[in-house]
């Protein structure tokens, strides 16, 4: 992925408002961020413990969206797989983001989930960059490039539903 400004981020969102997207907390350290090594950027907002937001390149364009999740509740321990890269983690390591869909319907309140790493570090766990707490990752017959295509498609699926 190529490297990414906060104007970059900000007019890349599909599903809210310029002035919601401008209200968003965008990370600070963009210009430490391993581009390289990232499908796409997620980040969780600090100021608010429920919001998560992640930009990616599609067709030579960038495409922002916002979502939300439920916190990690106490309780049982239990696993969990992101649906994008297919990573394991104990309790609260995955959340079903929901992201308000773009238009009238998400005007009206539609909006649609996918359960993901809650850190959004998928293109991490898949390079190896980052080991899930406790967590796991299953060895694949699928090269690392097969790997990331289907991350991509899986991602793009998601993002495909919010129209």
């Amino acid at each position: 992925m190529r490297s990414l400004t906060e104007q970059d981020i900000r007019s890349s969102f599909v599903n809210c408002s310029k002035g919601e997207a401008k209200r968003l907390s965008v990370p600070r350290d963009l210009a430490e961020r391993p581009w390289d090594d990232l499908d796409f950027l997620g980040w969780r907002d600090p100021g608010a413990p429920d919001r998560s937001c992640l930009v990616t390149e599609r067709d030579d364009r960038l495409v922002g969206v916002a979502m939300r999740f439920q916190p990690a509740q106490r309780g049982f321990l239990h696993r969990s797989m992101c649906s994008l890269c297919l990573t394991t983690h104990p309790r609260g390591g995955v959340s079903l983001m929901t992201a308000r869909k773009s238009g009238a319907a998400g005007r009206e309140g539609n909006s649609v989930g996918a359960y993901m790493c809650t850190d959004l570090a998928c293109s991490l766990y898949l390079r190896g960059r980052k080991v899930p707490e406790t967590g796991a990752r299953f060895e694949e017959s699928l090269t690392l490039e097969e790997q990331i295509a289907r991350t991509k498609d899986s991602l793009f699926g998601f993002l495909d539903k919010l129209r």
